[in-house]
């Protein structure tokens, strides 16, 4: 076939194998950065236009168009094009920019994110969905009463209930090496091979999932033909191959606006394709830069159209597009290629920006030349993110990807279901309320002993009542959850995003914990200081009275650091006992993005001193300003943390002042290089790299126009700074910044 010519046959020629394909064809390259590109004239003027959309779109509130007269799928646009030099095509509409209507999830959170912007839904697309059952509608008529008290009361909040629930990664990567003819015959025959089975629930629900699929796969290829390019065939040179991967992602976020629709592991794939045109002669390194800068141009202009509510929830606009770069081969070489060099140059090409979310995945075995140019990537953009290859790499092989922030999963073989988060700290605040609602005085979890205010808590007693409290949370969260992704699967199936895994996938369920620090820091001043509650007129404790010092999580100090690794250990335990809906495996993460700030929000004073409605500390970092031990100190309190129960994600944000880091750049560098791999050697899962001053942030919140472009790294992801609100701004600039290591 002249598509695989030159390349090493395998298991992948006889059957869908995009790893062996991977093993045995691609590049190590062990080399440094010296060998790239700058951006072409082309790739200037192209980006040009985009800055000056992105000026205009924020110079609007944020939007800059909505096409209300269509429901959003992959034929419901004309072909879209930045410019008549575009090189990989296709957007989501027609025009850059121009957001989509897409109801599915939710038609009342469409009509209102519509309304948010100045827009009105089209009276057609109203009569569209007039006798349509959505996603929202399914899990309203199922919600018990309890669930929706403690929605309200935000115990359970971000629960995808009313958006597309997203953090599904199609294995676009099969479209370039097979085409979709063959992948189409393929799960044609896997829905001949289910049909000759007994007729279970759950076999006639996959049969079909699988007829589905198999509709949006061939609405695929009319939308690929409507760009002039014939996707039936594998790709036969490196820019098919990233134009019809490309055609994948974006068919997937025609169908799909879910809370994080990232594009996978793509770069060492890709690589291949450009290793063999270049040996033939048919493609520069200038040429091949291109190409990922036009593609990266494309992602960086992805959007969905979303209400303010979930803005509070996940500020900035995000959309994580992650992009999972290097770690190593199960044979023991580096996955690094040329082409994951050329991803993040692209912050240098085009600009630091927040989209794609790049993550590195780290590794001690990691060339030292690409350890370096991502340290130096890190100081000058802060736009990307670490997370530990050798531990991921044990549980998931060599061919994972990242999801959302920090997800992992066996890329095309796994999937998720999306969960959010319990607020934890509200769980022992409810606790001690003997049920009750520490804010709004309501009885949400079944009733129990109010603690008195006339004496200081006993841990022990604490614990117990906890742990009582805390198993109930979990049995509710996990129904909750299987309610949500049933009607999810119903009435917003991800047809083509699933059309792009293995027919029998496995599947995650992903559960959520926010207040975590704020849990550990109150627990531990219950147990090593004097804590005595304090009731207002409703006999509802509303505030503590702590005196004396304790332990803060985050200072390297096991008396505080073993209760966080209690606390995550215990609910992860508790989240087990609930079976989960189609047999997902559960598990579980400490990640809030930005909405730590509304959580904050949500809950009372804490036994720890944290006031009502202050914000909590972001994913499983340490509360702003309680590390005092400095930047290792910091590290290594969360490098405890057991990822084998929080296989989800652990995410820590992490920010240093260039001079602690050292005085020059090549110091900063090499200090970097050390940091990271003192950590992940600890087993550390995640780390977002900061390298600013405090001085700059609050500069740029007082004149944005100082530094329009300033990406930072919040939790998981990073973001245009200018895009956060005031209050999520103050928030990010009270963390702590490390002055010392």
């Amino acid at each position: 076939m002249e598509a695989w010519r030159n390349f090493k046959t395998g298991e992948w020629c006889r059957t869908v194998n995009v790893r062996d394909f991977i093993s045995k064809n691609y590049t190590p390259y062990e080399g440094d950065a010296a060998f790239l590109c700058e951006p072409t004239e082309r790739t200037k003027r192209v980006n040009e236009i985009v800055k000056k959309l992105l000026i205009e779109e924020n110079a609007k509130g944020g939007v800059l168009d909505v096409d209300t007269d269509h429901v959003s799928s992959l034929l419901a646009y004309k072909p879209g094009y930045v410019s008549d030099e575009d090189i990989i095509v296709g957007l989501q509409t027609d025009a850059p920019l121009k957001r989509a209507v897409n109801p599915f999830a939710g038609f009342r959170n469409a009509k209102q994110a519509c309304e948010a912007y100045g827009y009105k839904i089209s009276q057609k697309v109203e009569d569209e969905f007039q006798y349509r059952t959505t996603h929202n509608d399914g899990v309203f008529r199922v919600y018990t009463e309890t669930m929706r008290k403690a929605r309200h009361v935000g115990i359970l909040t971000g629960l995808p209930d009313a958006y597309g629930r997203g953090r599904i990664i199609g294995d676009y990567r099969r479209i370039a090496l097979y085409g979709m003819n063959f992948l189409i015959e393929q799960k044609k025959a896997d829905k001949k091979e289910l049909g000759e089975r007994d007729m279970t629930e759950e076999n006639i629900h996959l049969i079909e999932d699988v007829a589905k699929q198999l509709e949006f796969m061939k609405q695929l290829i009319t939308m690929a033909e409507q760009y002039g390019c014939d996707i039936t065939r594998p790709a036969e040179n490196a820019k098919e191959a990233v134009q019809w991967l490309y055609f994948g992602y974006l068919g997937a976020i025609k169908e799909q606006n879910g809370a994080a629709n990232s594009i996978g592991r793509i770069s060492t794939f890709l690589d291949i394709y450009f290793e063999r045109d270049m040996a033939e002669g048919t493609l520069t390194e200038e040429e091949a830069q291109e190409l990922i800068d036009d593609l990266v141009i494309k992602l960086r202009l992805v959007r969905h159209l979303r209400t303010p509510d979930y803005n509070d929830l996940f500020a900035g606009d995000p959309v994580w597009v992650t992009a999972s770069e290097g770690g190593m081969n199960l044979d023991g070489r580096t996955l690094v290629t040329k082409n994951c060099f050329r991803m993040l140059q692209t912050l240098y090409n085009l600009g630091s920006s927040a989209e794609p979310n790049i993550t590195v995945l780290w590794s001690e075995q990691l060339p030292e030349g690409f350890k370096k140019f991502c340290a130096q990537v890190s100081i000058d953009t802060d736009s990307i993110q670490y997370e530990n290859d050798d531990v991921m790499r044990k549980m998931y092989g060599d061919d994972y990807s990242i999801a959302c922030c920090v997800s992992a999963m066996q890329t095309g073989k796994q999937m998720q279901y999306f969960g959010a988060r319990c607020n934890l700290a509200k769980v022992l605040l409810m606790a001690l309320n003997g049920g009750k609602d520490e804010i709004y005085g309501e009885q949400i979890a079944p009733e129990g002993k109010v603690f008195d205010d006339d004496k200081p808590l006993d841990y022990y007693e604490v614990i117990e009542v906890y742990k009582k409290y805390c198993a109930w949370m979990a049995k509710l969260y996990v129904n909750t959850m299987n309610v949500i992704h049933y009607m999810h699967d119903k009435y917003a199936y991800e047809r083509l995003m699933m059309s792009l895994h293995d027919t029998e996938v496995e599947r995650l369920m992903a559960f959520g914990i926010s207040g975590f620090s704020v849990l550990a820091d109150s627990l531990s001043a219950i147990k090593y200081a004097k804590v005595t509650p304090i009731k207002d007129e409703r006999g509802i404790i509303v505030d503590y009275k702590t005196e004396g010092d304790f332990p803060k999580y985050g200072n390297d100090d096991d008396r505080v650091d073993e209760i966080a690794e209690w606390i995550v250990e215990n609910f992860y335990s508790e989240l087990c006992k609930t079976k989960a809906y189609r047999n997902a495996k559960h598990t579980l993460s400490i990640l809030t993005i930005t909405s730590n700030v509304m959580y904050g929000r949500k809950t009372g004073s804490t036994p720890d001193g944290r006031r009502a409605g202050q914000p909590f500390a972001p994913g499983a970092n340490p509360m702003h300003g309680r590390d005092c031990e400095g930047a290792l100190a910091s590290l290594n309190s969360v490098a405890k943390l057991n990822y084998g129960c929080c296989q989800d994600g652990i995410s820590n944000t992490f920010s240093i002042t260039p001079d602690a880091l050292g005085h020059d750049q090549s110091n900063r560098v090499e200090n970097l290089v050390n940091v990271l791999d003192g950590y992940f050697v600890q087993d550390a899962h995640h780390l977002n790299v900061n390298v600013l001053n405090r001085e700059k942030l609050i500069a740029a919140m007082n004149d944005p126009t100082l530094y329009p472009s300033l990406t930072i790294r919040v939790s998981g992801y990073a973001v245009n700074f200018n895009k956060l609100t005031r209050e999520k701004q103050e928030e990010v600039i009270a963390r702590t910044f490390h002055v010392k290591m």
